[in-house]
């Protein structure tokens, strides 16, 4: 039996083996338990060979992954914020769904628009109206 593929979006989803899971002694608070158990996750998703992502994505998901990525491609996600081992592993994946997912979003080409008829009139009549206020501030002069 294969493991279940993890949806990211409609047209995207991950295979399990692409992602491999180490666990590692947390820093911070959590006293001797700290000591004792490897409650962090270090997720590592292998970005430039995933079969699962297109190009583009790719490019925009290694963009905005930063120093994240390493120089091979392989994109480290460090969670080690509860003491639970199996919360923090669902945390990671999360914050991986969600990388992809916001990399996969193709922007909206911005078309540049005309401006209208009026907006131009109103903007020429501003422009008089600020002359004329300027105009006003000129030196008076008495011999009229």
């Amino acid at each position: 039996m294969t493991a279940a593929r993890i949806p990211v979006t409609d047209e995207i989803s991950l295979d399990p083996a692409e992602i491999e899971e180490t666990f590692v002694r947390a820093s911070g608070p959590g006293g001797q338990n700290v000591n004792k158990v490897s409650s962090a996750v270090m997720l590592r998703f292998d970005v430039e060979r995933s079969p699962s992502l297109d190009g583009w994505t790719k490019t925009r998901l290694a963009r905005a992954a930063g120093t994240k990525m390493t120089k091979d491609g392989v994109l480290v996600i460090k969670a080690q914020e509860s003491r639970d081992q199996s919360l923090n592993r669902a945390a990671a994946l999360a914050r991986l769904i969600e990388m992809i997912a916001a990399a996969s979003v193709r922007p909206k080409v911005r078309r540049a628009t005309k401006p209208t008829y009026s907006s131009k009139l109103k903007r020429l009549e501003g422009k008089t109206r600020r002359a004329g206020v300027k105009a006003g501030r000129g030196k008076i002069s008495f011999n009229e």
